[in-house]
C-alpha cells in the first residue's frame, strides 16, 4: 500500500509533505501554509495544486500520517466588501 503522504526528508524524516493521497488521487502540494511541532509529530496546513487545503500531520510514534480535508476551491471567501 502506497503512503498516504510524500515528502522532503533532506535533513530529517517528514521534512514537508510534498504530494498526498485524498480520494483515490494524488494531489501535489503547491503551497505550505503553515507548520508546527507538537508532542509526537509534526503537523502541516497545505494547499494543494487544486486549491484544497489540507492538515497533514505525522504521527511520530505510529509512523503513520493523518490527513484532514479544510477547505477546498470552492469555498473561496466572496464577501470582499
Amino acid at each position: 500500500m502506497p503512503r498516504a503522504v510524500e515528502c522532503r526528508s533532506e535533513y530529517t524524516y517528514a521534512q514537508r509533505p510534498s504530494a498526498l493521497l485524498w480520494a483515490g488521487r494524488r494531489r501535489e502540494v503547491a503551497a505550505v501554509l503553515a507548520e508546527w511541532r507538537a508532542p509526537g509529530g509534526k503537523g502541516f496546513r497545505v494547499r494543494a495544486v487544486d486549491g484544497a487545503v489540507f492538515v497533514v500531520t505525522y504521527v511520530e510514534q505510529f509512523d503513520e500520517w493523518q490527513i484532514q480535508l479544510i477547505g477546498d476551491a470552492s469555498q473561496t471567501t466572496q464577501d470582499a466588501g
